[in-house]
């Protein structure tokens, strides 16, 4: 079922009119190009200086480990060099770091700030949206999911990409009343991508919604999204406000904390473009003039960790993002993403740190 269905869900809508983002008078983004601390500006000292600093404390207390082993082991002296290399090995990055850490604070933070800063576009009275839902195996929860956003006020339509499914996933999304596609290329990103280009094909509405089709998050969230993205090009959905989320979830404490970590290193890298807590959200709102700039950008090929290739491109691409509390579910059906277990959810999160720190076109999973 690889062809959209004919019948859109069809809501009463004022007529987009979407004008092209307008810079202020006297801005700074003419700097961006002509200076050198413009290009300085550029470079993520704050996020390298917390690398280093990292992995200066990382071999630091590896020596005071091998210092209580030594201890219980009755002092044996073979050690003694070891820890001793170790320690002063320790104090050249952790120094590095809290030098480019100083650095960025003290020089950088206020240019970068102001450099890049536009004036978003303003949105039509009331903005409709066409909802995309990615979906793999998600029999039990796609039909429950579509009609939930289907049923919103300020939803057009509803897509879903199903990537390869071998259940009913397809039929019960149609059922529901979706516009079906099946995306071939197996992975994450390579659904999301098909989602996005599917729904940006839709002129008659400004606003593309992207989220899952478990039932995790629910179309009543869209409302703060709406009072978010008249200040943004995207807005982000994170689930890391314990006071939102379920006790019953997927997401564990480690892998809570490990979102909230690689987030503020994206924060550390786009230093002063925004706060960010939540690189594994797939719940967000996208202006459609705004994805359409980014969607050339995006690699397909990125799979579990394409989130935070999305939030990195996007933030590298001079885009407007913000966070959105929003509320977290337990999902219907089994987790088949980067939430399956603790270790799987490590694996993931790695690889976004080195795709965040050397590019992401060889660290895919």
């Amino acid at each position: 079922m690889s062809s959209p269905r004919p019948v859109d869900l069809q809501r009463s809508a004022v007529p987009v009119s979407v004008t092209p983002i307008a810079t202020p008078p006297n801005s700074d983004v003419g700097l961006e190009h002509s200076t050198i601390s413009a290009y300085l500006a550029k470079i993520p000292f704050f996020y390298w200086g917390v690398i280093f600093l990292c992995f200066g404390q990382v071999v630091y207390f590896l020596a005071i480990f091998l210092s209580i082993l030594r201890l219980l082991t009755l002092h044996v002296q073979r050690f003694v060099p070891a820890i001793q290399s170790m320690l002063w090995a320790s104090g050249m990055p952790s120094t590095i770091g809290l030098l480019l850490i100083a650095a960025d604070l003290a020089f950088m933070l206020p240019l970068k700030r102001r450099i890049g800063r536009h004036v978003v576009s303003p949105l039509t009275a009331e903005p409709s949206c066409t909802v995309a839902l990615t979906a793999y195996n998600d029999e039990a929860s796609i039909y429950d999911a579509v009609r939930d956003f289907a049923q919103h006020p300020q939803v057009r339509r509803v897509i879903v990409v199903s990537n390869n499914s071998t259940d009913r996933t397809e039929a019960r999304a149609y059922d529901a009343g979706a516009n079906v596609y099946n995306e071939p290329r197996q992975g994450y990103g390579a659904c999301v991508c098909r989602c996005l280009h599917e729904a940006a094909k839709y002129t008659d509405t400004d606003l593309v919604v992207l989220c899952e089709g478990d039932m995790t998050f629910r179309a009543a969230d869209i409302a703060k999204f709406l009072a978010y993205i008249p200040h943004a090009e995207i807005v982000g959905g994170t689930r890391i406000v314990e006071q939102l989320r379920s006790y019953q979830t997927q997401l564990s404490t480690f892998m809570y904390y490990g979102n909230f970590f690689v987030g503020k290193l994206l924060e550390l890298k786009h230093l002063g473009k925004g706060t960010f807590t939540d690189v594994g959200t797939t719940y967000k709102m996208i202006r459609r003039d705004a994805l359409q700039q980014l969607l050339p950008k995006l690699d397909a090929s990125v799979n579990l960790e394409f989130n935070a290739h999305f939030l990195d491109t996007a933030l590298a691409s001079g885009l407007t993002l913000v966070e959105c509390p929003i509320t977290f579910f337990s999902r219907v059906g089994q987790s088949k993403g980067g939430n399956v277990n603790n270790l799987r959810a490590l694996k993931v999160g790695l690889r976004m740190i080195l795709g965040l720190s050397f590019g992401w076109g060889r660290y895919k999973g």
